[in-house]
């Protein structure tokens, strides 16, 4: 590997320790759960996932994960009808 690569890789770990360079704005991911796949989204600063619960609640164990994965890293619209999320 040349010098040129190794300071790029030390550079992107001193980024990916700093959570405040980071500004999700859209984010799709398929997450695999106890009971199948669920597919997760995050645009325009809101949560959508396919799960039943999340279409009664309006949030779910999916993006509440996928929150504390991303602690830090996105903004979410203000909504007083999301739980907080203890970290």
């Amino acid at each position: 590997m040349h010098s040129g690569m190794i300071g790029k890789i030390e550079k992107a770990h001193r980024y990916a320790e700093d959570r405040s360079r980071f500004d999700v704005s859209a984010l799709a991911v398929t997450i695999r759960g106890n009971n199948g796949e669920h597919q997760v989204r995050f645009q325009d600063g809101e949560w959508q996932c396919g799960c039943p619960f999340f279409a009664r609640e309006r949030a779910c164990a999916h993006t509440m994960a996928l929150e504390l994965v991303l602690d830090g890293m996105i903004h979410e619209q203000d909504s007083e009808e999301r739980p907080a999320i203890a970290v």
